[in-house]
């Protein structure tokens, strides 16, 4: 299965990929500085009593972390997956009992001044469960009971962190489906999830009755478009179109009565923004991070200039607002910069897992795009006022050792497997 191990880590590691890594966890690390900078007080970077001091400390361990994870031999990583995984699910189990509530979320184990995220690094250990899974030569994708396996393997993590009140983490397990897609799940779910949640959306907007006639004529227009109408076939379209139907006409109940006040403010403070009742609390956070960014203009206010910043206008705004300095102090050209960095990882990150000889391999590298990609757009998107507000990190720039240790750590074995590639056997 494994040829020559005399391969120098050194030489077949992707360096593009760390160049990549690099500059966007020193660019987070300087505005992580200028979201907390002080003019009066003439704080110093490197300064512990900061954020930017605390960071440098987890990069440091970062970088130690980094050094453990490419030592390790390569089949470590496939061989103790579910091992890890398992370790992970009881870390979320335990954290529901151990973790004190801090705003009404129960997920930190806190050892003196240093709080631990297990939420943050069940992604990874996911990652690799579901990449040993269906890296076996055995496993076809279309076998139902293949599906339930991998809707079990990413569900399971997903419902304890749900528990511990985290709904941001949960839905970044969303991203898994990307993985699914590429190793054969039917492009019919993402359309009709897709379609979905654009269903969703338009309930908020428009009268229940017009919107349940377009599902039917859309389902009329997709019968009569199918290249083989086969009684499964259209049973599918009709019991989808159903699905999304029920979803219709379910909306305002969940918004409303499932949800609770403030995730329902979140959702429906993109719709009507201007509504007094969201000028405190998720709409000050949107109106006043929107502003931020728009101030910015084309070039920006300068390095540790922005005075949205320095009057504390945007909450979080080292952690899920990070890129609110960016934009306001480096502009249009700076945003565009920390975009073309996310595009520019990501289109490497699909490279190097289609160049993959070896499944396991492939689908873990196609997790840690998937999840890393889900970050960026939703992170960047609640700071424009596109998305709601769920609180997940931008992937390297966002303050928090557990954010920067766990990306690092999927990112750094997915390199580790790239650099063993031609070792490892060919198993599609």
């Amino acid at each position: 299965m494994y040829g020559d191990r005399n391969e120098k880590i050194s030489t077949n590691l992707d360096w593009l990929t760390v160049l990549l890594f690099s500059t966007c966890v020193i660019l987070g690390w300087l505005n992580i500085f200028a979201a907390v900078y002080d003019v009066e007080a003439k704080q110093n970077i490197f300064s512990f009593s900061i954020n930017s001091g605390r960071q440098l400390v987890w990069i440091g361990c970062t970088l130690f972390i980094i050094i453990v994870i490419l030592v390790i031999d390569f089949k470590f990583y496939e061989f103790f997956a579910y091992i890890i995984y398992g370790v992970i699910l009881i870390a979320l189990f335990g954290v529901l009992f151990l973790a004190r509530d801090v705003n009404g979320a129960k997920s930190w184990f806190e050892i003196g001044s240093i709080r631990i995220q297990p939420s943050e690094f069940a992604k990874f250990a996911t990652s690799l469960a579901l990449a040993k899974y269906l890296g076996r030569v055995t496993i076809k994708f279309d076998n139902l009971r293949t599906q339930l396996t991998c809707a079990a393997i990413i569900g399971v993590p997903a419902i304890l962190i749900l528990m511990q009140n985290d709904t941001g983490s949960t839905m970044v397990f969303g991203a898994f489906i990307f993985v699914l897609y590429r190793e054969g799940l039917s492009q019919w779910v993402l359309i009709m999830g897709a379609f979905g949640l654009f269903v969703f959306i338009m309930a908020l907007v428009v009268p229940q009755l017009f919107l349940l006639l377009g599902i039917g004529a859309i389902m009329l227009i997709i019968i009569a478009l199918l290249p083989r109408k086969t009684v499964k076939n259209v049973l599918l379209v009709v019991g989808g179109s159903a699905m999304i139907a029920g979803v219709a006409v379910g909306v305002e109940y969940f918004v409303n009565d499932v949800l609770q006040p403030h995730q329902s403010a979140r959702i429906m403070v993109l719709f009507d923004p201007d509504n007094p009742k969201f000028h405190s609390g998720v709409g000050w956070q949107v109106t006043q991070s929107k502003i931020a960014i728009g101030s910015g203009g084309l070039t920006g206010k300068g390095f540790l200039d922005g005075t949205q910043t320095k009057f504390d206008f945007v909450p979080e705004q080292s952690t899920d607002f990070i890129f609110c300095t960016i934009a306001e102090e480096h502009g249009w050209v700076g945003s565009l910069l920390v975009i073309s960095l996310f595009i520019g990882l990501l289109c490497r990150l699909i490279f190097l897992a289609e160049r993959q000889k070896d499944r396991f391999a492939r689908i873990y590298g196609y997790a840690v795009a998937s999840i890393i990609f889900f970050h960026f757009m939703v992170n960047i998107g609640m700071a424009i006022g596109l998305l709601p507000v769920i609180g997940i990190p931008l992937p390297f720039f966002s303050y928090g050792g557990s954010s920067l240790w766990s990306f690092s750590i999927l990112l750094f074995i997915f390199l580790k497997l790239d650099a063993h590639r031609s070792q490892m056997g060919a198993r599609y």
